[in-house]
This record gives structure tokens, C-alpha cells and sequence, in this order.
């Protein structure tokens, strides 16, 4: 891909600077540069349309006979879910359709994922080209950084991750109650398998968040003085290398339990039972 040119504003700031060499294109790099933010806006994309399309459909997302029931609606805390579906209760009465059954916690997960340290550099460089990769101009003029509305939001993530954690532990709960037979008594199925690789994954993604290595070491002056503190701080450090790869393997997790439970819920395919 040749390098095309980019018109230098007067003022600005990075690149833009007065201060800066000028040239006139925008790269000189001369390898396909913009394969990677291609490949993630694409990916995102995908996952967000799919994800959005199923949470508000309200069709073949809970297995009475097995209780499997698909992350994207859990908790289902209305009368509107599928009688069974609501482990927690029904709180809330019956729900527009415009609005999602799993609304609860759809906005906390979505800001979980959207202030991730990984997915603000995957989204800036891949949608907002701020900039769209290494040695590349960024075509903004100016640069504020996290400072104002809507970036300074950015800021929330910690408190992000309690919301999301406490969802893991519902995540779990209804992968516990997944084991659930025929016969009413225990069972266990690909479906099972499905959905417990699933919760593991999701909460070693969500425990390899940078929030969560802060909690365990975050502040500390002297590890020898707080070795629990400092062999939780280690073991989530070395989760926290494979951030970037839990976070778009999760997605596909989601996608693929979500669209199993859909296939057994609508009687597309039968679950193999391994027993009962």
C-alpha cells in the first residue's frame, strides 16, 4: 500500500507540532501497516453486530431440559425471561422489546470491555486511527489524551472490574446449575463442557486485568512485608501477559456457547449427554 499524503495542519500537536520535521506523506513505511487495524475493526465488528442482533431477539437462549442458559442474558431478571431462566427472581416486570433481558449487566460488561487497557489500544488504533499503527501520522490535529468527556470515562475501569467480577460469579452459578438432567437430577452434557470452558476463560480474562494486578500489589513499598499480597500480585502478573489473547478469545468463547445454547434451544441439533 503506498504511503499517501497528509496535509499538516498550522497548529497542533504530536506530528502537527511546529516543532516537527514535515512530510508530506503520511508513512514511510512500506509494509501493509494497516492489515492489523483492518483485521481488529473487522473482528470487533463481527463480534458487536452478532451480540447485539442476540440480545435483543429474545428467542432460543435458555434449554429448559438441561437449564443451559446463554451468557448474554444472564442474570434474566424480568417476567418477560423463560419461566426457569430467571435464577436470581424476576425483579423487574415485563420489558419493552427494546430493551434486552440481560440490560442488568449488558452496560457494566460493555464498559468493562470498552475501558480495557487492551481494547482502548485495539478500538483507538483500528476505529479512531489515533494513531492507526506504529510510525503512522494520526489524522487528528489534536491530542487531549484521557482528560475530557467521553475518553475521561476511561478512568472508571477499576470499578468496571467489581461489576464484572461479581458477574463472573453468576456466570459460574449458572454453569453449576447447568449440570442438570433429564430426570430433574444431575446431568451432564457438551453442552456442560461448552459453558464451563466458557466461565474459565472469562474469568482469566477478567482476572488478568491490569485493575485486578493493582488491587494485588497496587501501593505496596515493601513485598516482603505482605507475601499473600505478593504471590496473588505474581500469579495475576503472569495471567496479565495473555490479556490481549484472552480478551479476543473470550469473544469467540461467547459467541460459540451463545450460539450452542441457540442450536439446542431451537432443537436444531441435540445435546450429547455423556450422562443422563
Amino acid at each position: 500500500m503506498s504511503a499517501a499524503p497528509t496535509a499538516s495542519p498550522q497548529t497542533g500537536t504530536g506530528v502537527f507540532s511546529q516543532t516537527r520535521a514535515k512530510i508530506s506523506a503520511r508513512t514511510l513505511r512500506t509494509d501493509r501497516w494497516w492489515l492489523p487495524p483492518l483485521i481488529t475493526a473487522v473482528g470487533l465488528a463481527a463480534f458487536v453486530t452478532y451480540a447485539t442482533i442476540r440480545s435483543f431477539v429474545r428467542e432460543a437462549y435458555w434449554v429448559d431440559k438441561y437449564h443451559y442458559l446463554t451468557p448474554f442474558y444472564s442474570p434474566c431478571l424480568s417476567t418477560s425471561c423463560e419461566p426457569g431462566s430467571s435464577h436470581f427472581g424476576t425483579p423487574f416486570g415485563d420489558l419493552p422489546m427494546f430493551i434486552p433481558l440481560g440490560f442488568v449487566v449488558l452496560p457494566f460488561l460493555l464498559g468493562f470491555r470498552l475501558t480495557c487497557y487492551y481494547y482502548r489500544k485495539a478500538y483507538y488504533r483500528a476505529v479512531w486511527f489515533s494513531p492507526p499503527a506504529c510510525a503512522v501520522a494520526e489524522p487528528h490535529a489534536k491530542y487531549t489524551g484521557e482528560t475530557k468527556l467521553p475518553l475521561i470515562i476511561q478512568n472508571a475501569h477499576r470499578y468496571f472490574f467489581y461489576v464484572a467480577t461479581l458477574v463472573s460469579l453468576v456466570n459460574t452459578y449458572d454453569a453449576i446449575t447447568a449440570f442438570h438432567g433429564e430426570d430433574g437430577g444431575f446431568g451432564f452434557g457438551l453442552g456442560n463442557v461448552v459453558l464451563l470452558v466458557n466461565v474459565v476463560l472469562l474469568w482469566a480474562y477478567t482476572l488478568s486485568c491490569h485493575s485486578c494486578r493493582h488491587i494485588m500489589g497496587g501501593k505496596l513499598k515493601h513485598f516482603s512485608a505482605h507475601p499473600v499480597r505478593y504471590w496473588f500480585w505474581t500469579q495475576i502478573s503472569k495471567l496479565n501477559t495473555r490479556h490481549m489473547a484472552l480478551a479476543w478469545t473470550t469473544l469467540g468463547t461467547l459467541v460459540l456457547t451463545d450460539f450452542y445454547v441457540m442450536l439446542v434451544a431451537s432443537e436444531t441439533i441435540s445435546d450429547p449427554r455423556f450422562f443422563n
